[in-house]
């Protein structure tokens, strides 16, 4: 009897001079049987590559099909590198050891993977933070700045353990918690666990004013690699570098918390847009509209504020002081406001802000000839009156 197995992309075909099925009704086949396996690999991913082992057929038949496989070779053609045949005798416990072993050395690549990801996560629930009384509560947890940025600070919670690579201050290999807090209201957290996230935030929220009803979040992950090729690498919602230090913390926190605030004002900006259309709306069926001078001049303070915060608070168009003395920081700073759109975002914010500013002057105007024309009929009126007075002393004064 003769088993061929073939694989053309992720398909198996069986062949033999029974059905497969047959053979696994029966496994109670000869010991002897002689078996032939030939696979042809047409693209190289490591977990189908351990799929397609000798030692793994060998251990899937074992245990599928109650074989007893004595004869099994293990050759590669020169001419034909993809296609490999066994025909050498393998013991069954060498084979077992063999999977075994693949299977513990992919456990062991996991397990480096989870213990090298970062998880992070950013929040935005109020939009004011007093930083100095927060570094007052917490002084044994700051860490001093290293630039003349002043907008927010970085604390650490933890021990802090040597980094065996001889990085220092990497996160790789620790238990360290950091938390950036912005003046503004963002707040990002490092490597810090579901379950503790809420305590975490409890400690900026005592120094924050103007929280907000609804807490804005996001979240990305940082991953470090030792033997990256380059100093980094991006990914959809990761960013894989060689290692994460504070410098790369401060760096990618100043653009996580731009990112997560831009996001509640466009939200801010959205809702005025919506408004307006609203009122526009109104108009276009009735004639007119009924707004109050108050209404209309607290929505024009609210334009101008979001676009003001944005600007000025958030400092979307500052360069970070860390990107502008190391390459690598700006890589990591170029790449991340780019991958959040921070500057399609903001002209997308510009262009409603500039709608909104657009419709305001328009009903400020009707606003404004509702009240010259109310003026001028009461100055008629006036007139109407005085002549009205005047007809009457004439007349009073002939009689």
């Amino acid at each position: 009897m003769r088993l061929i197995m073939l694989t053309s992309r992720s398909k198996i075909i069986l062949s033999s001079s029974r059905s497969f099925s047959t053979l696994l009704k029966k496994p109670n086949l000869s010991p002897n049987l002689t078996l032939s396996i030939v696979f042809h690999r047409e693209f190289h991913s490591s977990q189908f590559t351990r799929w397609l082992s000798p030692s793994y057929a060998v251990s899937f038949l074992n245990r599928n099909l109650g074989f007893t496989v004595t004869k099994c070779i293990s050759s590669i053609s020169s001419s034909a590198p993809d296609t490999m045949e066994w025909n050498d005798p393998v013991s069954y416990s060498d084979t077992s050891s063999r999977v075994e072993l693949a299977g513990s050395e992919e456990e062991d690549e996991i397990g480096e993977t989870s213990k090298a990801t970062v998880p992070v996560r950013a929040f935005f629930f109020s939009t004011s933070v007093d930083l100095r009384s927060l570094v007052e509560q917490n002084k044994q947890n700051f860490i001093p700045p290293s630039s003349r940025m002043t907008n927010y600070v970085v604390l650490r919670f933890g021990d802090l353990k040597p980094d065996p690579n001889g990085l220092g201050s990497s996160v790789r290999g620790n238990d360290c918690c950091y938390m950036v807090v912005f003046q503004y209201g963002s707040i990002v957290l490092f490597n810090v666990r579901d379950h503790e996230v809420d305590g975490y935030l409890k400690i900026v929220e005592r120094h924050s004013s103007g929280l907000l009803p609804e807490m804005k979040k996001d979240e990305y992950e940082v991953r470090e690699k030792p033997t990256l090729n380059t100093w980094m690498e991006g990914g959809l919602d990761y960013i894989m570098l060689q290692y994460l230090n504070i410098d790369g913390i401060r760096t990618i926190g100043s653009v996580l918390g731009q990112s997560i605030a831009l996001d509640y004002y466009v939200r801010q900006v959205d809702g005025m847009v919506g408004e307006f259309t609203d009122i526009n709306r109104g108009m276009e069926k009735t004639g007119t509209f009924t707004m109050e001078r108050k209404k209309l001049f607290q929505l024009v303070g609210k334009a101008n504020s979001n676009l003001a915060d944005v600007i000025l608070k958030l400092g979307l168009f500052e360069r970070s002081d860390i990107a502008w003395k190391d390459a690598k920081y700006a890589q990591i700073w170029e790449y991340l406001r780019d991958e959040f759109e921070l500057t399609q975002r903001f002209a997308s914010l510009d262009f409603k802000l500039k709608f909104v500013e657009h419709n305001i002057r328009f009903l400020q105007e009707i606003l404004q000839n509702r009240k010259s024309d109310f003026l001028e009929w009461l100055i008629i009126i006036l007139i109407g009156a005085e002549i009205l007075i005047s007809v009457y002393d004439i007349a009073h004064k002939s009689l």
